[in-house]
């Protein structure tokens, strides 16, 4: 039983993180045009279902998994790398919360100021995830 939700938490965390990649780039596209232009309304008709299929889902997922792993197996918390991995977790639901607020601001407004902030933040999910696997694969403490 532990294997296969392992197996399905590691899926869905695919999952998220290749939206929160993703869902940034849209949104600059979309911030490059004004609304009812072809280009903002793709971007945005595409950035709200990215949003409602995979990002919102996959991320629901990813901590109902994660946290059935824990359930399953409470003595992870003794393992220091696991408070760091939660950490780096919750940091990176932060950031989905603001990448879905600012999104949504631009597409009921139209105005790109917040996403101009993606520029800077479109690769802390990508970074979050290589030092999470590495906690997980390594364990370095």
């Amino acid at each position: 039983m532990y294997l296969w939700v392992k197996a399905f938490h590691l899926i869905a965390m695919i999952a998220w993180m290749a939206s929160l990649l993703m869902y940034p780039r849209y949104k600059m596209h979309q911030a490059k045009s004004q609304p009812g232009e072809p280009l903002f309304e793709t971007m945005k008709d595409a950035s709200v279902l990215l949003r409602r299929i995979i990002m919102i889902p996959s991320m629901a997922a990813t901590w109902i998994l994660g946290v059935t792993l824990i359930v399953l197996n409470p003595g992870v918390f003794q393992l220091k790398f696991m408070w760091v991995k939660l950490l780096l977790v919750i940091g990176v639901t932060v950031l989905h919360i603001y990448f879905s607020k600012a999104g949504r601001a631009l597409d009921e407004s139209g105005e790109a100021g917040a996403v101009a902030k993606f520029r800077v933040l479109n690769e802390m999910p990508f970074i979050a995830l290589i030092i999470i696997v590495i906690l997980v694969v390594v364990k370095p403490f």
